[in-house]
């Protein structure tokens, strides 16, 4: 079958949206399907469109509608659709939305925030990650944790920095924070916090076996995002079985669990340091969150994710 798959992120993107584009056409590549990835849609045969990001690719599926007002379409909802432009461009996002055949969704609790007409064409879809190659080998002599994400007013960038000053002298943390800075401003932001703050490194953007590399000597990941739709981050934090401290918004508790114990009220850098002070000095409690983030593994193998997707396209396809 011949699917159009669009996404907002050109070819050289590192994010989210590109990241999900590419797993999601070699899934269904592996499936038999022919697949065309692009940002927009220019009229060609599909047989299926899959868009990701409602308000950003709104067009594409405009156009796509127009062509073949009967054809099959999956919309994949962004994080910012949900917290953002449902709110800024309400018509928009929601016309992208209702003229699904299916909503894809990243975590559990998106539902919450949909028009109740839209929830029954509603499904989850946890991103997938790959193992490590080996086992973990974290530092003995500090204990360091990772932030995995670029520096952007959605991710709270510098929430871990400002709770990693507030720690007790004592304290061997040290913060490695991988990620594009999306503005000159963060970028001097964060060259000013390591000059100021010796547990903060900032480390830029970095390719996809660096970030594996980190994860696999990391003690803890943080992600202290203000919003999020499901990030994969966190997949690949829990199949690498490290430890997730989050911010308690609903694309992090949707993926987390809500009797996940290692979450803190967003932007809160006293209880983010409170956190990180029980992961380094409570052995118990830093195991407790290895062990309920080990039995989400099997949410989040690429299996799942590649049967979950063959299920949506039989769905509107049929």
């Amino acid at each position: 079958m011949k699917i159009s798959l669009i996404t907002p992120a050109d070819k050289l993107s590192k994010s989210g949206n590109r990241t999900t584009a590419l797993r999601w056409a070699r899934m269904l590549r592996e499936a038999g399907h022919r697949v065309r990835i692009g940002m927009d849609y220019g009229g060609e045969d599909a047989k299926l469109m899959i868009a990701i990001h409602a308000w950003r690719s709104a067009d594409a599926i405009g156009r796509y509608r127009a062509r073949f007002p009967g054809g099959p379409l999956v919309v994949g909802l962004g994080g910012t659709d949900v917290n953002t432009f449902l709110k800024t461009h309400p018509e928009t996002t929601l016309r992208s939305m209702e003229m699904a055949d299916a909503l894809i969704c990243l975590h559990n609790l998106i539902g919450e925030a949909l028009p109740a007409a839209l929830r029954k064409k509603l499904h989850v879809v946890h991103q997938s990650a790959l193992p490590l190659p080996g086992p973990r080998h974290p530092s003995k002599r500090n204990f360091d944790v990772c932030v995995i994400g670029h520096l952007r007013d959605e991710k709270d960038p510098f929430r871990t920095a400002l709770a990693a000053r507030r720690l007790p002298r004592q304290s061997k943390l040290r913060v490695f924070h991988l990620g594009k800075a999306h503005t000159s401003e963060f970028a001097s932001r964060a060259k000013a916090e390591m000059k100021i703050n010796p547990r903060y490194r900032w480390l830029g953007e970095v390719p996809g076996w660096r970030v594996r590399r980190e994860l696999a000597k990391t003690r803890a990941m943080v992600i202290s995002s203000n919003q999020e739709g499901g990030a994969n981050v966190v997949s690949e934090a829990i199949v690498a079985g490290v430890p997730v401290i989050a911010s308690d918004i609903a694309g992090n508790v949707g993926l987390l669990g809500r009797d996940y114990p290692g979450t803190y009220p967003v932007r809160d850098e006293a209880a983010l340091a409170h956190l990180l002070d029980r992961a380094e000095t409570e052995p118990a409690f830093l195991e407790r969150l290895e062990r309920h983030v080990r039995k989400l593994q099997p949410l989040f193998r690429p299996a799942h994710e590649k049967a979950a997707l063959k299920r949506i396209v039989g769905l509107v396809t049929r």
